[in-house]
C-alpha cells in the first residue's frame, strides 16, 4: 500500500515537469510526510487543459452520503480497480497524477517495522496513478479527492513491501490522464519501478504525523542499517 509520501517541490516546479500551463491557485507548503486526508498536489485534465490542482487525499466517491469513509480509501487495488463500486467510475473518466518526491513503505519483521524511503534514481519526481472524485453535497462545497493506485511490488522491492503505489511512464501520461479513453490499457496497470527505484531505510519517525521536514528521507547511519534485521 500507499500510505505516507514525500512532496515537497514548488508547484511551479511541478507545473513545469508535468507541462501543465499555470500553477495552481491554492499552493501548498512542502511535505515530507504527506499523510491520509491531507491536502494535496493532483495533475489532471479537463476541458482540455492540463491542471495541477490541490484535493484532498482520501477519496470520497460522488455518490457518497457523507465523507466519513474517505481515510480508508487512500489506495486503489490495480487488480480490482475497474469493478469496485467507489473507484470503477473515475477509473474510467477521472485519472490523474499524483507528483512525489517519493513514498514510504513499511517492513515487516516479526513484531519490528522500519520505514523506507523510496524515490527515483532520475531525480524527477514520480508520477503516481491516482484516480479522483468531485463530492458535492446539497447546499454545500464541491470537495476534491483522490486516491494513490497500488500494484504488486517488483521482484527487487518486494522484500520491503508486497504492494508499491502504480507509476505512470512520462511517455503515458496523456494516454492515462485523457478524459475520452475510458481504459487506457492494461499495459499501464503493471509494477513499472523496476530499476528505476532506489531505496533506503530511515528513521521511524517518520511515523507519527506530528513530525515534518527533510531529515524525515536521510538514510539512518550505516552502524543502525547493519543491525537491521
Amino acid at each position: 500500500m500507499c500510505g505516507r509520501y514525500a512532496s515537497s517541490r514548488d508547484a511551479r516546479d511541478l507545473a513545469s515537469a508535468f507541462e501543465v500551463e499555470e500553477p495552481p491557485e491554492e499552493v501548498l507548503p512542502p511535505s515530507w510526510n504527506v499523510a491520509p486526508t491531507d491536502p494535496v498536489y493532483a495533475v489532471l485534465e479537463r476541458g482540455g487543459s492540463r491542471l495541477l490542482k490541490v484535493v484532498r487525499w482520501g477519496l470520497v466517491p460522488s455518490w457518497a452520503k457523507d465523507r466519513k469513509g474517505a481515510a480508508r480509501l487512500i489506495n486503489a487495488r490495480r487488480e480490482t480497480v475497474t469493478s469496485t463500486p467507489a473507484f470503477r467510475t473515475a477509473y474510467a473518466r477521472r485519472r490523474c497524477l499524483l507528483p512525489a518526491d517519493g513514498y514510504y513503505e513499511w517492513q515487516v519483521d516479526g513484531g519490528r517495522k522500519q520505514p523506507w524511503f523510496l524515490t527515483g534514481q532520475d531525480g524527477e519526481p514520480l508520477a503516481m496513478a491516482g484516480l479522483y472524485e468531485v463530492w458535492a453535497p446539497a447546499g454545500g462545497e464541491r470537495l476534491w479527492t483522490c486516491t494513490v493506485i497500488t500494484t504488486d511490488a517488483a521482484d527487487e522491492l518486494g522484500h520491503i513491501h508486497d504492494r508499491t503505489p502504480l507509476l505512470v511512464p512520462r511517455g503515458d501520461w496523456g494516454r492515462w490522464l485523457d478524459p475520452e479513453v475510458e481504459d487506457p490499457g492494461q499495459d499501464l496497470l503493471v509494477p513499472a519501478v523496476g530499476g528505476r527505484l532506489d531505496a533506503w531505510p530511515v528513521s521511524s519517525a517518520v511515523g507519527d504525523v506530528r513530525n515534518d521536514g527533510p531529515e524525515l528521507v536521510v538514510p539512518l547511519p550505516p552502524e543502525e542499517q547493519a543491525t537491521l534485521f
